[in-house]
């Protein structure tokens, strides 16, 4: 099963630079990987990600999602202190609310293509 996730930071801030952007793509694989799932493809731009994920269907994407998120809040936070602190996000990273798109209908060469396509900051 396939699933399209984007999660904004907290106050749409735009905290991201590239980066933090690979750091926290690492950080997701990793967590994809203890799901038994893969990272299919990761882009960002400065307020937000998208991510496609392959997952079995014995996981929950509510649990993923906050694996997913509440890991690379902890360690991105840790990692990137002053950059984080500077955009006054009250100790948080991520909104609280998230985007998943199951990825059934349109080809994931399509879903792929998007994603790929976000402006990534330098």
């Amino acid at each position: 099963m396939h699933v399209h996730l984007v999660f904004v930071t907290k106050y749409r801030r735009g905290v991201f630079d590239d980066e933090m952007l690979a750091r926290c793509e690492e950080i997701m694989r990793k967590v994809c990987e203890d799901f038994e799932a893969e990272l299919k493809e990761f882009n960002g731009e400065r307020d937000h990600v998208h991510l496609l994920v392959h997952y079995p269907p014995k996981v929950a994407v509510s649990r993923l999602v906050n694996s997913l998120k509440g890991v690379s809040a902890r360690r991105i936070r840790q990692e990137f202190t002053g950059h984080i602190n500077r955009a006054i996000m009250h100790g948080h990273l991520w909104s609280p609310s998230y985007l998943s798109a199951s990825c059934g209908g349109a080809p994931l060469s399509i879903i792929r293509t998007y994603i790929e396509q976000q402006q990534r900051p330098l």
